[in-house]
């Protein structure tokens, strides 16, 4: 009878079979590498045509003059091509000196502003909280509006454990979110501070804020039902009639299955949409849920891996600087930015 194959030699195998030489560097001409051979390339080309497009329909935006903050309906929604044509966007991405590029961490910075400045926080003299601000610089344009701010993230040594530090998008020290063109250095000293929290036990001691807000970053807590979690408790710290802004990661093609348990997870329909029903029974009001994804060329541009911050030094030299995208593959699964704004009871 034949042996059958530990785990360990089957991995030896498969791997053997996907190498595409042997061990003379000659190509693997089996029947598996033949279809395989390309797929790198066309996923190449897929990514370079929407990275193209992404870029055209950037230039052919109009360049915005006379721009003030104005009031819209703001839901808790999607990011969308739509959105980063608006001038609600261009107007806040001005006030951070971001050219608008169709890039969704943009669109959640200028989300969150725009909920934050519709609910009367870009006043001085407000309170705000900052759960794993990374280098966002945010933080230097509410100091600019006289906003008092507790920014947060982890303590580096638990960044580097979970390898966020390789990524240089965690806060290691004020230096990181200060932004001189958008304040002063004394008004940032008076206004910003650093704090290191786990957003997994919020400090009790962290009370009395107008607002808090965090951006992607509740994803990554180590499950869907730690990320809902902190969204509930992101009130805690809150004043009556607080407001909380929170984004997230969104699967939105796939309500059956999703990521969880995991470095990164994926939030569905179904999730948020229990989580509004529990706090709105407790009397806090969320924002009306809007799932729509939008309908346009970008809206339906889903990149794939490899990502920038996985490029070699040789791709980096011939590649975007910054890849422009609303939509990409996360571990196989559509996933787009998705916003909830929260006003606590």
């Amino acid at each position: 009878m034949r042996r059958a194959m530990q785990p360990a030699e089957l991995d030896a195998l498969i791997a053997d079979l996907l190498r595409p030489t042997d061990a003379l560097s000659r190509p693997q001409m089996t029947a598996l590498r033949i279809l395989l051979a390309d797929i790198s390339a066309i996923k190449l080309n897929i990514k370079m045509q929407g990275y193209d497009l992404a870029a055209e329909l950037a230039r052919a935006l109009p360049v915005p003059s006379g721009l003030e903050a104005r009031p819209i309906e703001l839901a808790s929604k999607a990011c969308t091509q739509a959105d980063m044509e608006s001038d609600w966007c261009a107007y806040w991405l001005g006030r951070l000196h971001i050219p608008r590029v169709f890039h969704r961490k943009l669109w959640e910075l200028a989300y969150v502003l725009q909920a934050l400045w519709q609910n009367g926080h870009l006043e001085a003299g407000q309170k705000g909280l900052g759960f794993g601000c990374g280098t966002e610089p945010i933080p230097s344009l509410l100091a600019s509006c006289g906003v008092d701010v507790v920014a947060t993230d982890l303590a580096e040594e638990q960044q580097t454990s979970l390898g966020w530090s390789a990524t240089g998008q965690h806060a290691k020290s004020l230096e990181v979110l200060y932004r001189s063109y958008l304040v002063d250095r004394p008004a940032f000293d008076a206004h910003v501070s650093l704090r290191y929290v786990d957003m997994n036990a919020i400090p009790a001691d962290l009370a009395g804020f107008d607002f808090c807000w965090s951006i992607c970053a509740l994803e990554h807590l180590g499950s869907i039902r730690a990320g809902l979690d902190f969204i509930e408790a992101s009130l805690g710290p809150l004043r009556s009639g607080g407001t909380a802004v929170h984004t997230t990661e969104f699967n939105y093609l796939d309500d059956e299955r999703t990521v969880d348990n995991w470095a990164t997870v994926l939030f569905q329909r179904a999730h948020f949409r229990s989580l509004a029903e529990r706090l709105r029974a407790k009397g806090h009001h969320v924002a009306p849920l809007d799932f729509d994804v939008g309908a346009k060329p970008l809206d339906r541009f889903i990149d794939m891996p490899p990502y920038s911050n996985d490029w070699t030094e040789n791709q980096r030299s011939i590649w975007p600087k910054t890849p422009p995208h609303l939509k990409l593959s996360v571990d196989g699964f559509a996933s787009t930015c998705f916003g909830l704004v929260i006003r606590k009871a």
